[in-house]
């Protein structure tokens, strides 16, 4: 409402000529006990004219001056509600709060909610001990809010605490101290905890369901979520956008791409296309099952673009290897006067990465704190020194870290290691690496299994051995490498040496096939990959028989001629592999997509995107 409405609502006269306005009460329209009316007056104006933080508080300086106390509650009231709808932060509300004498359970609630939202949720769980030190009973509101502060947390031990009060003071039968419940489990990495009160529940309505399937999301769950949403569909539920956000999660999380295209379609049909955070939900799943065209033609099709939007799709490009296209994405970015965010930079400083533009990357970087003013986050070291260790400039990656402004963590150690383990000559900086790790994370097996090919690398057998042992000592197990395909709707899961699948011996059969046409191309197996102390001839049986191949085989048997086959595997892909693929794609004419552990493979005609540069 504007100054001359609010004139007309209550008789004023401005004194300052400033833009912080001082009222005064018209004698000949104030009753003798002006109090309640300016009371009522304020409140009215409280719901009706504070539109922004500014008028909110020359609404709260006129109650002041007219005799409103500040400990009075039902001013703090409307007050703190209407303060929190601008989003501020919470410094304000709790100089209000700490005045207010004997304030209502509504405030403490709105209180809790507002920490519950803000960057800092912590005090809401000293508010509501407060509550309970004050005798204050919560109602029907309390527990939600301050669960949401918990979820937000992630401090589950703190969340079952709550739990418990629920029970005890009768709130835990209503649905949405249920729901609360439900998500702050699935938030807190607990989604079965989350499942087994989604079962218990009588009264399921939406909320609940996507809060379940978001948890199974959330938490590396993808078959469950999946399954749940088939549940859903079958009780009648109708999905909605964050249901669409979560279930899209889920299919990325497997390289599910048939199924995501199914919910695209189920989107359109329902008109869920529209919605700006599925969207970009979609344009993610696709940039993930390595449809980097189909996630380009979501984004150019996007209505409204947020910088999530181009965010998305900037990694989408840099870890499907189409570096150069992000950064011209990026460019486009700038164009549009959007400011990037950390994430963003994470992306542009993956593509420099993955196609070895070292010059550009270390651009990237200075402009990210000079021009845009963002600090750069152990995300963005991290991505420098696998800039310089991917490059083989291993020295200058450790120099890199050593100068660092924090401490490095567990990853930036783990990817020097890495790099020592793929360029020759680097053994003592990987011991190195290592001895840090030991320190950091003691118990990481994918630190031993790196240590144990870069001594093999050496010829060291004697100290490969010796890492073995000490895992076993340990009870460190290797985490196995696998490879996922989908097929008709269902996902078909190998190992290395698989024979479990009912396709087996045809299986097996192909692969025979595929070395024999592979030979004719000239294939010789890098055996080095093979970092065992065994016969050449063993070498290449065990190469042969590398999960993705076995897949790849499955593939071809039961998909017709020009399907495109597109592989997720848990493990950076071995040189082999990569040989490999890149010469089946040519014997077969098949698009051979690969998404293994940091980034994206396109094999095609016999070229491979990442130009032999992973």
């Amino acid at each position: 409402m504007h100054s001359n409405q609010l004139d007309r609502r209550l008789p004023i006269s401005t004194h300052n000529p400033s833009n912080h306005f001082s009222f005064t009460i018209s004698p000949s329209t104030c009753p003798e006990s002006p109090k309640p009316y300016i009371l009522k007056k304020c409140i009215a104006l409280l719901l009706t004219c504070a539109s922004s933080k500014f008028k909110l508080r020359q609404i709260h300086a006129f109650s002041i001056r007219h005799g409103v106390p500040l400990t009075n509650p039902d001013m703090g009231k409307h007050l703190i509600f209407t303060l929190l709808s601008f989003s501020s932060p919470m410094s304000y509300a709790r100089q209000i709060f700490s005045q207010i004498q004997n304030p209502y359970i509504f405030t403490w609630n709105t209180m809790i909610r507002g920490h519950a939202e803000s960057e800092n949720p912590m005090p809401a769980l000293e508010l509501y001990r407060q509550m309970h030190v004050s005798c204050v009973e919560p109602d029907t509101h309390t527990y939600p809010f301050l669960l949401k502060a918990v979820a937000k947390l992630m401090d589950v031990r703190e969340g079952e605490k709550v739990h418990s009060m629920c029970i005890r003071n009768g709130f835990e039968s209503l649905v949405f101290v249920q729901n609360a419940l439900v998500h702050m489990y699935a938030a807190c990495g607990h989604a079965e905890s989350a499942h087994k009160l989604f079962v218990l529940m009588p009264v399921r309505n939406l909320v609940t369901w996507n809060s379940v399937i978001n948890g199974y999301a959330l938490n590396g769950m993808p078959n469950e979520a999946l399954t749940l949403f088939r549940e859903m569909g079958l009780e009648g539920v109708e999905p909605d956008g964050f249901t669409m956000v979560s279930l899209l999660s889920a299919c990325a999380e497997l390289g599910a791409l048939a199924l995501g295209r199914r919910v695209h379609v189920y989107m359109v049909k329902v008109g869920l296309d529209g919605n700006l955070h599925a969207s970009n939900s979609l344009l993610d799943l696709y940039a993930k099952c390595g449809s980097i065209r189909q996630a380009h033609k979501v984004f150019d099709e996007m209505e409204e673009k947020n910088v999530v939007s181009w965010t998305s799709l900037i990694v989408g490009l840099a870890v499907n290897g189409f570096g150069k296209e992000a950064l011209e994405l990026f460019k486009g970015l700038e164009r549009r006067g959007l400011m990037p965010s950390e994430i963003t930079f994470v992306g542009v400083l993956y593509a420099c990465s993955h196609c070895g533009m070292v010059d550009e990357g270390f651009d990237y970087f200075k402009r990210m704190k000079e021009e845009y003013g963002i600090v750069p986050k152990i995300e963005h070291y991290g991505c420098m020194v696998d800039l310089l260790g991917r490059a083989g400039l291993v020295k200058q990656a450790h120099e890199f870290i050593r100068n660092m402004p924090m401490q490095p963590n567990a990853v930036v150690w783990r990817t020097l290691l890495g790099a020592c383990t793929i360029h020759d000559g680097h053994l003592a900086l990987g011991e190195v690496a290592r001895a840090q790790l030991l320190r950091l994370e003691p118990k990481h097996c994918g630190d031993y299994v790196l240590l144990s090919n870069l001594y093999a690398s050496e010829q060291r057998w004697s100290d490969v051995h010796k890492v073995r042992r000490t895992m076993l000592r340990e009870g460190v197990k290797k985490t196995p490498g696998h490879s996922l395909v989908e097929l008709g709707n269902c996902l078909h899961e190998f190992v290395m040496g698989d024979r479990s699948h009912p396709q087996s011996e045809e299986i097996y059969v192909k692969l025979a096939e595929i070395t024999k046409l592979l030979r004719l191309e000239g294939y010789v197996p890098h055996t080095s990959n093979v970092l065992a102390d065994i016969e050449e001839e063993e070498k290449e049986t065990a190469l042969s028989y590398h999960s993705e191949k076995i897949a790849i085989a499955f593939m071809l048997i039961n998909t017709a001629p020009g399907i495109p086959i597109r592989v997720v595997k848990n493990l950076r892909v071995c040189a082999d592999c990569h040989l490999a693929i890149k010469l089946i794609s040519k014997v077969y004419d098949r698009e051979i997509v690969v998404r293994d552990r940091s980034r994206f493979h396109h094999f095609k005609d016999g070229l491979c995107s990442c130009n032999d540069y992973w």
